[in-house]
Parts: structure tokens; C-alpha cells; sequence
């Protein structure tokens, strides 16, 4: 695999992962109510997920959709419906101070946050059709298992890093003092998006 097919697909990985979406959400909302901690946590699964899909990709994943379609209605509205639970969940909580929400605040660990992270990724068909319909696409046949396993150690990093960035941008002092003062309007906000990222996966 040369060294510019290497970065072209990287790049494209890359705009993928700086694109709105249910994980750049997840990554916002987890940064403001739990901090950087959980948010780096989070974004290490939302990786892992991203990870996975690539890995898929990589070994027939578009091959197994194609001849079985049904597969990926499947995953779109399994998909579908753990996003519009989610921004439920979101929707209800979102008259409740911070403070009188603190339990489930507090019920978020590292390891919690991370399997957010992986489900949030996993329940969003986006990346597989985007791994398994253009990724492949920028990976030569003839590519190495080195530079496989580079590419998605980079897919990690990019994934990582940029959600990462978004919680810390969350969760900063200032940010944090305003989601307070606003919380029952950027939480509605936050689990409308959700929804219709959830309905827009359903339908499409």
C-alpha cells in the first residue's frame, strides 16, 4: 500500500468522523454533564466501535449486506431504536435540575462510558455503510496486514481524539455554567437531534 493510498483513505476516515452524528452528540452531552474523564472514556469505545466497523468492511462486510439485505434493515432499525430511546431518555430528564439528576450522573463510570461509547457507534449504521461502500474502496487489494492494522490504529486515533476534543470543548468551566443555566433546553435540543438522526436511519 503506498504511502499517498495510505493518507487518502485516513483522510477520508478522518471527514467521517468530524461529521455531526449520534457519537459527535453523545461525546457533547457526556463532556457537559460528566466532564473530560468520561467523555476520553467515551471516546474510546466510540473508536473501538468505528474500529470494528472497519475491520468488518474490511473482511466482506458489504459482501454480507448485499446478499443478505434484510441484515442491514435489521441493524437500521435496531439502530434506529436505541437512538430514539436514548433522546426519550434525554427528553424526559430534561426539566430536572442538575443536582435532583446526580444519581444517574454519578452512575456513569469509566467503563460505563465507554460501553456508551460502543453502542453508540454500533447502533449507528452510518459507519458501516460508509466503511463498507467507500472505505474499501481506498484500500488496495494487495495491502498488508501492517498497513491494515496502522489504518486502523488510525481510525482509533481520529475517532478518539476528535471526540475527545468535543467533550473537553463541553466540558470546560464556562460551558458547563451555561448547560446549567440552559439544561432544559439543550437537553431537548440534544435528544431532538438524536431522534432525528434515529428517524433519519430508520427511513433511509
Amino acid at each position: 500500500m503506498s504511502l499517498a493510498a495510505f493518507i487518502a483513505a485516513v483522510s477520508l476516515c478522518l471527514m467521517a468522523a468530524v461529521s455531526p452524528g449520534p457519537a459527535v452528540l453523545m461525546a457533547a452531552r457526556v463532556g457537559l454533564q460528566q466532564g473530560l474523564k468520561t467523555g476520553a472514556a467515551l471516546s474510546v469505545g466510540i473508536g473501538l466501535g468505528a474500529v470494528f466497523w472497519a475491520a468488518s468492511a474490511l473482511f466482506g462486510l458489504a459482501l454480507l449486506f448485499e446478499y443478505a439485505p434484510f441484515l442491514l434493515t435489521v441493524l437500521k432499525i435496531g439502530g434506529a431504536a436505541f437512538l430514539i430511546w436514548t433522546a426519550f431518555k434525554m427528553w424526559r430528564a430534561a426539566d430536572e435540575p442538575l443536582e435532583d439528576n446526580a444519581a444517574e450522573v454519578a452512575a456513569m463510570t469509566p467503563l460505563s462510558a465507554l460501553r456508551l461509547g460502543i453502542w453508540t457507534q454500533l447502533a449507528n449504521p452510518k459507519p458501516a455503510v460508509f466503511f463498507g461502500a467507500v472505505f474499501v474502496g481506498t484500500v488496495p487489494t494487495d495491502a498488508s496486514p501492517l498497513a491494515l492494522a496502522l489504518l486502523l490504529a488510525c481510525i482509533f486515533l481520529g475517532e478518539f481524539l476528535w471526540n475527545t476534543s468535543v467533550a473537553r470543548l463541553f466540558s470546560l468551566d464556562r460551558t458547563r455554567k451555561i448547560y446549567i443555566g440552559l439544561k432544559h433546553l439543550i437537553d431537548r435540543v440534544f435528544g431532538g437531534l438524536l431522534a432525528a438522526l434515529g428517524v433519519k436511519i430508520a427511513a433511509t
